[in-house]
């Protein structure tokens, strides 16, 4: 969270673009990829304008492509692409349509993984052309269930940001049961003024953007808090003495845009937002330095990781970082102990094996992200882990002495019919 994971991406694009290859950063959101663009460009400063007058000499073009781009730009930015002028390339989805053709692909660089499925990646790997593979680089903040199996299983190799930028405060997490101690939810809007006061800004996080009163889960009381409903209660009450916006991905490119950056300017700008009220379109990625608290309601509505990315919103700055989880769920339930485990704990790891163990290892040799279905049969990735690392170094052993696996016929049968199945399709893409 917050711990350098862009600058890492971005020194290994430079490297690629250095030997005259492009690199592609695909974002899960326009709000996040026009976020890396401008943080992008501002650090490589002269170097990302090739092609411009004043530009440096041995600069590259760095291009934006998502979906809300205009005609005669998303035109533009597919040529510079084709044609190799655009050495960093950063773009949502969009980056998968047939008619975006890279010049020489040498870089997948996939942020929030796993808001990707498994064919949108290697549909963005398969453009470096069928006879070269580009290096691919996945990058969360939190290491998801999935990515845990994986890496159990030697299909990825894992580097850990594990400390804080110097001069980072923590974040400190904690429950505020809203249903039982209503006085302690008034406090935490008297506390967001107090923030702002001090020059800081706040994120407000629910669960959804529009009512739904006709419906009612098996799981829950009531329908889960709306945005809509939430923001002009809070606007005309507890917080009109402040700047409040809000932010959802129903609205358009450009009004997403326009609010985060109002966000952004804060309390700078005559027109800078304060407080800004959301759903989960700002769980990756975003980054306001300024920003010191987040309130997630019905916070028993997300789960483990999310909670966790959206929490790393806060605290990116040298001001202590204060994430209040709201909830309405009922003592002793699974749901409260989940959210006291996510309070108790910044640890990502920590927090990905209670997820793992929760929500079930899902099909690792397949494409389900989570489930209690498991391509294992005689192991499991909690409990088997010494065995699975070890079984991992057995086997970079003998690849390293017999690639072609001559020496190990009953092997190379078993590896032949599950690169032939459909389970191993993940495997080989990955």
């Amino acid at each position: 969270m917050g711990s350098g994971k862009t600058v890492v991406a971005l020194r290994a694009m430079l490297t690629v673009v250095d030997s005259g290859g492009q690199a592609a950063l695909l974002a899960p959101t326009e709000v996040l990829a026009n976020q890396h663009y401008r943080a992008i460009t501002k650090l490589l400063g002269p170097l990302a304008e090739r092609g411009k007058l004043g530009a440096h000499d041995e600069g590259t073009g760095v291009t934006l492509l998502t979906g809300s781009l205009n005609t005669a730009a998303r035109r533009q930015a597919l040529l510079d692409i084709t044609t190799g002028q655009a050495g960093i390339v950063i773009g949502t989805h969009a980056l998968l349509e047939d008619r975006v053709d890279f010049f020489d692909l040498g870089l997948v660089v996939i942020d929030e993984q796993h808001r990707f499925g498994v064919e949108q990646r290697a549909t963005l790997v398969a453009k470096a052309g069928s006879e070269r593979k580009p290096h691919v680089l996945v990058m969360t903040a939190t290491p998801i269930p999935r990515t845990v199996a994986m890496t159990a299983f030697g299909a990825l190799d894992i580097s850990t940001l594990t400390e804080l930028p110097a001069g980072r405060s923590p974040i400190t997490t904690h429950v505020v049961l809203a249903s039982e101690k209503p006085t302690h939810l008034a406090r935490v809007w008297d506390r967001i003024v107090e923030e702002v006061t001090s020059g800081h800004q706040a994120y407000i996080v629910v669960p959804r953007i529009a009512s739904q009163e006709d419906k009612v889960s098996d799981k829950h009381s009531r329908p889960a808090i709306a945005l809509e409903d939430l923001a002009p209660v809070l606007i005309e009450g507890p917080l009109s003495s402040v700047r409040v916006g809000v932010l959802h991905g129903q609205m358009a490119g450009l009004e997403k845009d326009d609010a985060m950056q109002l966000f952004t300017l804060g309390p700078a700008a005559p027109d800078g937002l304060d407080v800004l009220i959301s759903t989960t379109v700002i769980e990756v990625g975003v980054d306001v330095p300024n920003a010191t608290m987040m309130v997630i309601m019905d916070a028993d509505r997300f789960g483990i990781s999310q909670l966790h990315q959206l929490r790393g919103r806060v605290g990116r700055g040298q001001a202590p970082g204060l994430c209040i989880l709201v909830t309405e769920a009922p003592p002793f339930s699974k749901a409260r102990e989940r959210l006291a485990a996510v309070a108790a704990t910044t640890d990502g790891f920590e927090l990905a094996a209670l997820d793992l163990e929760q929500r079930g290892e899902g099909d690792v040799l397949g494409r389900a992200q989570s489930g209690l279905r498991s391509g294992l049969k005689l192991v499991s990735v909690l409990k088997d882990e010494a065995i699975l690392t070890e079984a991992r170094k057995v086997a970079i052993e003998i690849v390293a002495k017999d690639p072609d696996l001559v020496k190990h016929n009953a092997l190379k049968l078993t590896l032949d019919n599950l690169i032939a199945s459909a389970q191993a399709e993940y495997v080989k893409k990955s």
